[in-house]
């Protein structure tokens, strides 16, 4: 089968490899979506994963085309989506149902190998079968879209009437703007670096849109606050944006350390502002309601998603694509696809 292999940061080859073969309590889905998360680009061309050669690739869907021994409760064609963790299930945080936090995970995608493919190997324990009549490409994108309800509830959810604000309007971050509004929010505040990104935000449904580093208006305060950025500058704006008593809740991941200024601090102190760390996206049962809803409400159109798709490309300009990204600062791009 082809594939996109990730041999050294950077050095991404389109090769022909062998195509798996699923083993018990296993099936073999042909890819039909994946997207590209924005730890992909670190990843792939920074850092590097925890094993190379591997494929990567976190974000998919597929239709299961062959069944290993002891599989039944699928069938062949089923789209599926596919939660990316394999949890140990024996560690302190699985025996709570704390999956995110699994001392002894495998994954898709950086531990092993994933979806930059035609073909990949998934365990019956990670796959949810989509509704009929779902789009592959909304099926792709429940992990963004989980990643921000699971940083939500961590919060502690919205209050019917509430305002939100997101910072870092990337897909997790419109995803996040739409949960607000359906959990009840009146409204949500969208801040960004770039114009572009707040037109998004505002397809989202968010009310109120600033470029990052603009004033904003004299008394302008949310009472819950989702930071996807992981800018230090984002971090601190998003702990002064909370109103009293308020909550922010952190899903970017900064790369430089993150000093917290003083003014910051003594607001969070003072105000009594609840910080939030979220990671990941999963729940009990494995993969949690994190999962199923976010996939119920993509496939009933209750969560806009197809406005996110920014670039839909095939297999073949995979590493040319990300050789752009590498290079070309002044591309927009938001959610990247490739239909394998």
């Amino acid at each position: 089968m082809r594939a996109a292999v990730l041999y050294t940061p950077g050095d991404i080859r389109l090769e022909e490899v062998a195509k798996p073969v699923p083993g018990p309590g296993e099936v073999l889905l042909r890819v039909a979506a994946v997207g590209v998360c924005g730890s992909d680009l670190p990843r792939m061309l920074i850092k590097g994963a925890h094993k190379m050669p591997i494929i990567c690739g976190h974000e998919f869907s597929g239709h299961i085309e062959e069944l290993g021994a002891g599989v039944d409760g699928f069938a062949l064609g089923d789209l599926c989506t596919v939660p990316p963790m394999l949890p140990c299930g024996t560690c302190d945080q699985c025996a709570t149902g704390d999956f995110s936090r699994c001392r002894d995970y495998d994954y898709f995608g950086s531990r092993r190998d994933g979806a930059y493919a035609e073909w990949v190997v998934v365990p019956v324990a990670n796959l949810l079968v989509a509704p009929a009549g779902t789009d592959p490409r909304a099926a792709a994108m429940v992990d963004p879209a989980s990643i921000a309800l699971h940083a939500i509830w961590k919060a502690g959810g919205v209050r019917m009437g509430a305002r939100g604000a997101v910072i870092g309007c990337g897909p997790i971050g419109l995803f996040a703007i739409q949960w607000m509004l359906l959990m009840g929010a009146s409204e949500v505040v969208a801040i960004d670096v770039s114009e572009a990104k707040l037109e998004q935000a505002r397809a989202a449904g968010a009310t109120q849109c600033f470029l990052a580093g603009d004033e904003l208006p004299k008394g302008l305060l949310a009472d819950l606050i989702v930071e996807a950025a992981g800018h230090p500058s984002s971090i601190n704006a998003a702990v002064t944006l909370a109103a009293p008593g308020g909550h922010v809740v952190f899903i970017g991941i900064p790369v430089d350390d993150v000093p917290l200024t003083n003014k910051a601090f003594q607001h969070f102190l003072r105000q009594e502002v609840s910080l939030h760390g979220s990671w990941n996206s999963f729940g009990a049962p494995y993969p949690g309601p994190q999962w199923t809803v976010t996939l119920d409400k993509l496939a009933s159109g209750a969560l806009k998603w197809e406005f996110m798709i920014s670039h839909e490309l095939g297999l073949e300009a995979l590493p040319g694509m990300f050789e752009t990204l590498k290079t070309d600062r002044t591309l927009f791009f938001s959610k990247i696809m490739f239909r394998p």
